[in-house]
């Protein structure tokens, strides 16, 4: 059986989730890619295991994740058989509902229909007894809100869940989910949404949503789908996302952005640092973020990317100078 280090909660951060009594560690990982049937197996347990030794205790899936959808919820099923299930109760994970997963009116979006049926097939993917945050993945705008969360609190009720949080849901659709949440006596815990240097929408009134509503934040795609790193300065990697045709497509990566990242580049170069780690440090440097999910397809992107925990947060003038360069 694997043995976790002793000493891996050391040096991780633990931030309270908004105005629950849940912590979640300062980085969460994300199995958005590279957890589908297509990957190597091995290489993933190295990930889970490299993550969980470092304390990042959260692991954060969706029943669309692989490819092909539902792959990325089995190989973690089959990990947790293997090593990372002896510590289920050291561990956060999330699972989410949302996105098209099978043919037909029910297979997609925010019926309480597709949310029952998902919550039990992930569930069964995993081999877990319960999740311990589940999200709607996206708002419905042809489902009324009440019925929504109405499965949610249900499903926190008939313990599937312990929490339950929403994803992609713009400022209004947070005030009213939460509202309505309260209603049926469920707490919205948190709210996951998309947040870099490269999109900065949630500037724009979420975060204020966020804070009057007490509830946590959680960024995904923090790096922009690998475009904030150095890895595409001098060209394109055979490994990478836009090679894969994994979202990220060669035309993303435009004259003007790759400026942008050429003097991105140079400030974390003059703090020593790498570009990754200074766009999670510039993420982070919101109060109302709680956690931030990285992404990876080999344990060492893991390790250099947690070494951001022992890092200074950053100062004015650098946040300065990068708004200066983000424009």
């Amino acid at each position: 059986m694997y043995l976790a280090k002793a000493d891996r909660y050391d040096g991780m951060k633990y931030n309270y989730c908004g105005e629950s009594g849940l912590k979640l560690p300062f980085l969460s990982l994300g199995m958005w890619y590279n957890f589908g049937f297509k990957e190597n197996f091995e290489n993933m347990g190295n990930m889970l295991m490299t993550a969980f030794d470092l304390g990042i205790t959260h692991f954060d899936l969706a029943n669309n994740y692989g490819p092909p959808p539902g792959s990325a919820e089995t190989n973690f099923g089959r990990h947790l058989n293997m090593e990372l299930g002896a510590y289920r109760d050291q561990i956060i994970v999330s699972s989410k509902a949302g996105y098209g997963m099978w043919e037909g009116p029910y297979g997609d979006f925010g019926s309480r229909k597709y949310l029952m049926a998902s919550i039990n097939q992930s569930l069964k993917r995993t081999g877990l007894e319960y999740f311990d945050i589940f999200y709607s993945h996206r708002p419905d705008t042809d489902t009324p809100i009440e019925e929504t969360m109405g499965a949610l609190a249900d499903i926190v009720r008939q313990g599937k869940a312990l929490y339950v949080g929403i994803s992609n849901y713009n400022p209004d659709q947070t005030r009213a989910a939460v509202a309505e949440l309260n209603r049926c006596g469920v707490r919205c815990l948190i709210h996951q949404h998309s947040y870099s240097m490269f999109n900065r929408t949630s500037e724009r009134g979420l975060f204020d949503a966020i804070n009057e509503t007490g509830i946590g934040s959680i960024a995904f795609s923090p790096l922009a789908q690998g475009q904030l790193t150095d890895r595409y300065i001098q060209g394109i990697p055979t490994d990478s996302r836009i090679a894969k045709g994994y979202y990220l497509k060669k035309e993303d990566i435009t004259e003007e952005k790759l400026n942008k990242i050429i003097m991105l580049n140079e400030i974390a170069k003059s703090r020593g640092i790498k570009l990754a780690q200074l766009a999670l440090l510039w993420v982070m440097r919101r109060s109302e973020m709680t956690s931030v999910l990285i992404g990876a397809s080999k344990p060492e992107q893991i390790i250099e990317n947690a070494a951001i925990v022992k890092m200074p947060p950053l100062n004015a003038d650098e946040q300065t100078e990068i708004d200066k360069i983000l424009g």
